[in-house]
């Protein structure tokens, strides 16, 4: 849908960023606003009045014209002659699609009737913390009702639909009725202009925030009972628990994760409540769709010996996807969808923080923000009354909604490395650069690690910011700056799934000329670099049990004795040797190691700009402007070789294509016959 819309429109697209942008209001993805605007048809001439709302699977906070969809009243109200009742509900959702003017838009949501049956010209629907608190109290509609007398109606648990907007109609036609509670679900609110109802919304948010601070008793969780570990220590234990805990969230499929160490977080999981609250599970339907019904509840001290942990993690494993599959199959029917996986999307250690996963980095941070959201109505809820959520029947009822497949199926195929995590050393510059443009082209998270940090973010923000690529200052000769490097990608993803073994530097030489400074320097960025990358990842790749990738960038010189070159040469050797012993040792593990052997990359290469171009060509006797089409002229294609040329190496050695492909080393040198391998 174009942009230019009516000013009407644009006044509700402008309320539905403020309200989506603050996290207190509504939750990522939830809630949808709406406007009626009355036009004139292009088509007969004659006035027809419009819904615009928010499209299925959109965001307030970031919607625009084209996320809204675009019905004729007139024609969606009608639609009330053929509804059935109740259980004939999902039968209405199709027939929206028929009401639409011109191309209608976004696909209209399960919420449109919440809009369109209400006669008042705009209307919001939220999620927020403090209002959802007391539609999951168990004595929620007395509250609702002393709070705000018979202003704010008070509806009971219903799934979204026709009923639900058929019970919003009547409550709105009612004098001095501004809103509504939705039992276990969250507000809606209508009104003449888009201030009022923005004004109305807030202000109903803000009193029940008020109410709960000023009633709610000192410690809605109860005393604190467990103890938590200092700054540094929670996230180095984060760090060594991530890859197993990531083992067990993707037996079903493969899961990038999130880790949250919040206040809020870490006091809840502290307190005396926690055991009961966490079995409770969430309620409001956004909650429990990106988190499922409760989260996975690690009981071991944080500070307990890592054996321990994992045995016990195993049985806890073992133990929710029995009572998952008890509860799909207590609910399924003939007509459910099949299971969709029994693996645990939130996983809570007391002491250490959440942990949260999905198929992507987004979806793995929505789940874990979802779940303080629910952290947040628990408290509120406990701390004026008892928190009950919805029935598990209900939950399932949603949860395996035909509708919310039919929209799962709607989602694109995944890219190839969705769901993988990348570290690419030297990746700020050069091969490492269009290395990790690559791989995040194909879905995968990339971590950009380079000596520099300011030049690692600046990379890593060009690839998506942080739900897609963060940078980690690494010197890959310090055994500490590369431990703390994977860490770091462990705790920003949730694990390592590919490593390059990209960083690289020369000093070029013949053996009188070689320092052994400048020996030590080769030897200590690419071999021993790649060793302690490699051991760094080896922990994680161990315990996550997901297989993986390592990839060494060699050089042709690994085999082809050039001239004045020892130092280099030789280190490219041993690095090119490492990829077979690495790969003889990993296999057991499903980790596939190879290596490529590329020519000289002059263009973009950070080491030919660092002073190897000059040298190379003096010692070639051709200008250093020259050098990259020389090395061309000498090999059997007679084309340059590009960084690109060298990150499509890495592609395929690692987005499937060879799946049981390893201890393989394939030149990119454009065909350098002295270095062709035997």
């Amino acid at each position: 849908m174009s942009e230019n819309v009516p000013d009407a429109v644009g006044e509700l697209l402008a309320r539905s960023n403020r309200l989506g942008a603050d996290p207190a209001v509504t939750n990522y993805g939830g809630g949808n606003t709406s406007v009626k605007v009355s036009v004139t048809s292009p088509a007969t001439g004659e006035p027809v009045e419009l819904l615009y709302v928010k499209g299925s699977g959109g965001d307030l906070g970031t919607l625009r014209a084209k996320g809204l969809a675009v019905l004729e009243r007139e024609r969606l109200v009608a639609l009330d002659s053929v509804y059935k009742g109740v259980s004939h509900e999902d039968e209405m959702v199709p027939l929206f699609s028929y009401c639409s003017h011109g191309t209608g838009g976004a696909t209209p949501s399960i919420d449109t009737p919440m809009h369109g049956l209400v006669d008042s010209p705009h209307v919001d629907h939220l999620h927020p913390d403090s209002v959802i608190a007391l539609a999951c109290a168990a004595d929620g509609e007395r509250l609702v009702r002393e709070i705000w007398g018979g202003s704010v109606a008070w509806v009971p648990w219903q799934r979204p639909g026709w009923e639900l907007g058929r019970s919003m109609a009547e409550l709105s036609a009612r004098p001095g009725v501004i809103g509504a509670v939705l039992g276990g679900h969250g507000l809606t609110t209508w009104g003449a202009t888009s201030d009022e109802v923005e004004l109305r919304s807030l202000t109903i948010i803000r009193e029940a925030a008020e109410y709960l601070a000023r009633t709610s008793v000192a410690e809605p969780f109860g005393p604190v009972v467990r103890s938590t570990l200092d700054t540094v220590d929670r996230r180095a234990r984060a760090a060594e628990l991530f890859g197993h805990l990531r083992a067990i969230a993707s037996v079903d499929r493969r899961q990038v994760g999130h880790f949250t160490d919040s206040e809020v977080v870490l006091d809840f999981l502290a307190r005396e409540k926690l055991e009961p609250l966490v079995a409770l599970g969430t309620s409001c339907p956004d909650h429990f769709l990106r988190t499922k019904v409760r989260p996975l509840l690690l009981d071991t001290a944080p500070d307990a010996p890592l054996e321990t942990v994992v045995a016990r993690l195993a049985e806890l494993h073992a133990s929710y996807r029995d009572e998952y599959s008890a509860y799909y199959h207590r609910h399924a029917t003939a007509g459910s969808p099949a299971m969709r996986g029994a693996d645990p999307a939130i996983v809570l250690v007391p002491g250490v923080g959440m942990f949260s996963f999905g198929a992507d980095k987004q979806t793995a941070r929505v789940a874990g923000e979802f779940y303080v959201n629910a952290i947040n109505v628990m408290r509120g809820a406990e701390g004026v009354s008892t928190y009950r959520p919805v029935t598990e029947a209900d939950k399932f009822a949603v949860e395996y909604w035909q509708l919310e497949e039919k929209k799962l199926k709607l989602r694109p195929a995944p890219k190839a490395l969705a769901g993988k995590v990348a570290v690419v050393t030297g990746g700020a510059s050069g091969i490492g650069l269009a290395t990790a443009k690559l791989l995040s082209e194909h879905g995968a998270n990339v971590v950009v690690a380079d000596l520099d940090q300011s030049t690692c973010d600046t990379v890593a923000a060009d690839l998506g910011g942080p739900d897609a690529a963060v940078g980690v200052a690494m010197d890959v000769t310090d055994v500490d700056a590369v431990t703390a490097g994977i860490d770091a990608a462990v705790l920003a993803f949730g694990g390592v799934d590919i490593v390059v073994n990209n960083a690289g530097i020369t000093r070029a030489g013949k053996l009188a000329d070689t320092s052994v400074e400048d020996w030590d320097l080769q030897y200590g960025i690419m071999v021993r670099g790649s060793f302690l990358v490699a051991h760094a990842a080896e922990r994680v790749l161990r315990a996550q049990r997901l297989g993986g990738d390592i990839v060494n960038i060699c050089s042709k010189n690994a085999v082809f004795a050039g001239p004045a070159n020892l130092a280099y040469s030789s280190a490219k050797a041993a690095q090119a040797h490492m990829v077979r012993l690495l790969a003889a040792e990993l296999g057991e593990i499903g980790v596939r190691v190879n290596g490529v052997n590329p020519d000289g990359v002059v263009r973009g290469s950070g080491i030919f700009a660092g002073g190897w171009g000059a040298s190379r060509a003096a010692t070639y006797g051709v200008d250093e402007k020259d050098l990259g089409k020389f090395y061309a002229q000498r090999t059997v294609l007679k084309v340059e070789v590009l960084p690109w040329h060298v990150a499509s190496a890495v592609l395929t050695l690692t987005n499937g294509s060879l799946p049981i492909t390893t201890g393989l080393i394939i030149p990119v040198d454009s065909g350098v016959p002295q270095a062709f391998l035997r």
